[in-house]
């Protein structure tokens, strides 16, 4: 693969001719792009920066020819450029569709841009890029952003709400709905709570809760509509844990906003209750020891229930539960 890459990158490098109206040739690159896994994105973009601005100096007009003076050309691979102002001029140049993925990923990348002008430049066109762009494109690149941009320490507030209205595009809310609900491996639960940022699933979750392929996400929407909330991890900060010693400890930031729900807790927890997956099953007898002084004598049906569950994580649960009402008819006997 990082022999085709490079390969790929020395062809399109060499495709391109100052002073030429004929566009570079990028196909070998776009295939090429096409197969990278996006989860080593950083790898990636380091090997092609390096690759194309070696290859570039290397077909530059000889210093004898004083009066061939180059013309500057921006390509899609200008992004990864060393040069901040180059990075900046690329995206304000762009136009048109991103050739994939791969490219559409370099632009969103963009907005944790060490330059913050080219921070800004993203903020300004990638909203642009998106609606020209391949719907499939657009969504894939989405997913990795926005599972991975907790950890960017360079995004900001501004920066977030341009992938959100990206993402709040109906035609685009519907494929990533669609992806977390049938996506069998990814990061979809992360996906699915930084989604909930946005009203975009309003109206969803249930469904999504009953449908979801990967189990970690039906617990999560499960959880979610318990709670009547979806949160979401806003990024980490440093506090002190002993300033004498200068210990400190990085802890989460989580934010939330909350769902209108409609169905009967009752409804959810038999559902949760009968999910084929125990990590479900666990969320859903949490809920009952939390909830069992509301439910009468269906609490106690399902506290046998989840007391008998294979896994063992449940009927631990399930037994605490009926031995909170045990107590509990004892306490109300005296």
């Amino acid at each position: 693969m990082e022999d085709r890459i490079v390969s790929a990158v020395k062809e399109f490098a060499r495709s391109i001719k100052p002073g030429s109206k004929v566009l570079a040739d990028m196909s070998s690159l776009v295939d090429a792009t096409s197969q990278i896994p996006l989860s080593n994105f950083d790898y990636w973009e380091r090997l092609i920066r390096s690759e194309f601005s070696l290859a570039m100096r290397e077909s530059a007009p000889s210093k004898w020819k004083p009066w061939l003076k180059p013309i500057e050309i921006l390509t899609w691979l200008d992004l990864t450029s060393w040069d901040g102002y180059r990075r900046e001029k690329t995206l304000r140049t762009l136009s048109g569709a991103a050739p994939n993925t791969f490219f559409f990923s370099l632009a969103v990348r963009r907005l944790n841009d060490w330059v913050p002008e080219v921070r800004a430049a993203a903020r300004d066109t990638l909203l642009k890029l998106a609606k020209a762009s391949d719907p499939e494109y657009v969504v894939e690149a989405l997913c990795i952003a926005l599972s991975n941009w907790g950890s960017w320490g360079r995004i900001e507030d501004a920066d977030k709400t341009v992938l959100l209205k990206i993402i709040s595009d109906v035609s685009i809310a519907q494929s990533l709905i669609q992806k977390i609900m049938f996506s069998a491996s990814g990061p979809m639960t992360s996906l699915f709570s930084q989604l909930g940022r946005t009203p975009i699933l309003d109206g969803r979750v249930d469904e999504i809760a009953s449908l979801a392929v990967q189990p970690s996400l039906r617990a999560k929407a499960y959880r979610s509509l318990f709670e009547k909330r979806v949160t979401w991890l806003e990024g980490r900060k440093w506090v002190w844990t002993d300033i004498r010693y200068c210990e400190k400890k990085l802890i989460p930031i989580v934010s939330e906003r909350k769902l209108s729900v409609e169905t009967p807790i009752l409804d959810l927890l038999h559902e949760s209750a009968n999910d084929r997956s125990s990590i479900v099953r666990r969320v859903s007898a949490e809920i009952l020891i939390r909830e069992l002084d509301t439910l009468g004598s269906t609490g106690k049906e399902l506290a046998e229930k989840f007391a008998s569950d294979n896994s063992d994580a449940v009927s631990e649960r399930g037994k605490f539960a009926l031995k909170k009402l045990v107590e509990s008819d004892r306490a109300n006997a005296s």
